[in-house]
């Protein structure tokens, strides 16, 4: 089955129908939609329409909560703890993001620890809202357990993802990436398609490369052993270790910090409890804020213009394909993948509103 192309405005109006049917108003659906939207548009698929089925199933079963709000439980000048009291993460993160930024304004520096949120899409969403701002910033989120250790074979961390941006010309330097090798997605788009995975990817129970998308994801959804390599791989030879601290540091600063769940006290690979970390910082507290700019600027323009390996056409910087996949799919539609456009017309017809056929 091919991939079919849906317009963005399209499968936003279809996004904000599914989440207005699920409960949510006007506004709040709007704003889980363009958490998902933004995933698709950059072409990162793992966390676009095709999270819709795995939203839908957590709201049916009551692990997030329509109507739920945050809660600040305690404040200083630079700093929040916030509940998400399970409401959708997307909402929690829009939420402590903002609230960070405005600390950042007034202070220089925001900082804010999530508890008792859920799933909350790409982590690069929240640092793009301060990046609007002229902000710095960072974010991260823990998640159910579906990693393995260096020189384990239990699910002990989450995919653990960190993103920070900072303002640049013409697009902002913009990374997100996880801890480990690729996120659940990932192996879940390979099973979807019924492709094998690069050998690297995980481990099955018995600690050996796996490469059967369809058994791993079996696996880690129902908490056997075995799961996704840190990023780096396998051992210490190619830098697993390094995935492996990276993942702990994440969990330090969202679970722990929070003093929420940490990852292989959640329930399920994706984890019901998640706890999250924003930073957001303003340039100027170092110096004038143009010149910083332009600095950025120019070394992202250094490193792009620096000498290619032989075969290479260009070096490209974190953040210059996303837009340049947004911009292109703006003008041409977003491709759904076939299993994905069905789970979106199931879910269309569980709430008996209009689907994108």
């Amino acid at each position: 089955m091919t991939d079919r192309i849906v317009s963005a405005p399209r499968l936003r109006a279809f996004m904000e129908r599914v989440f207005a049917a699920e409960g949510f108003d006007a506004g709040e659906a709007a704003q889980i939609a363009d958490v998902l939207m933004q995933a698709d548009l950059f072409g990162i698929e793992s966390h676009g329409a095709q999270r819709m089925m795995y939203y839908h199933h957590n709201l049916a079963s009551g692990s997030a909560v329509v109507g739920a709000r945050p809660e600040v439980l305690r404040e200083t000048p630079v700093s929040a703890l916030i509940d998400g009291h399970f409401a959708m993460g997307q909402l929690t993160a829009c939420f402590a993001m903002r609230r960070a930024i405005d600390k950042a304004k007034r202070t220089g520096v925001g900082l804010c620890a999530v508890r008792n949120s859920s799933h909350y899409g790409i982590a690069g969403y929240y640092t793009l809202m301060a990046a609007r701002e002229g902000l710095a910033s960072f974010s991260m989120t823990n998640t159910g357990p579906i990693m393995v250790p260096t020189f384990g074979r239990e699910m002990m961390l989450g995919t653990n993802p960190m993103a920070f941006c900072m303002p640049a010309e013409p697009v902002p330097f913009w990374f997100d990436a996880s801890t480990t090798v690729v996120t659940l997605g990932r192996v879940e788009v390979y099973a979807k398609r019924g492709k094998p995975m690069p050998e690297g990817w995980t481990i099955d129970g018995e600690g050996r490369a796996c490469t059967d998308a369809g058994r791993m994801n079996a696996s880690i959804l129902s908490g056997g052993m075995g799961g996704i390599l840190p990023l780096g791989g396998e051992g210490e030879m190619h830098g697993g270790h390094k995935g492996y601290g990276l993942a702990i540091m994440v969990e330090a600063l969202t679970g722990v910090l929070a003093q929420g769940l940490t990852s292989p006290d959640m329930s399920g690979a994706h984890g019901d409890h998640t706890s999250h970390f924003f930073l957001a910082f303003d340039p100027a507290m170092f110096g004038d804020p143009a010149d910083i700019h332009a600095r950025m600027s120019a070394y992202l323009r250094r490193l792009r213009e620096s000498e290619r390996a032989p075969g290479q056409a260009r070096i490209l910087t974190p953040g210059e394909r996303a837009f340049e996949t947004q911009a292109r799919r703006e003008r041409e539609g977003i491709p759904v993948e076939a299993n994905t456009l069905a789970e979106l017309e199931q879910i269309a017809r569980a709430l008996n509103i209009p689907g994108l056929s």
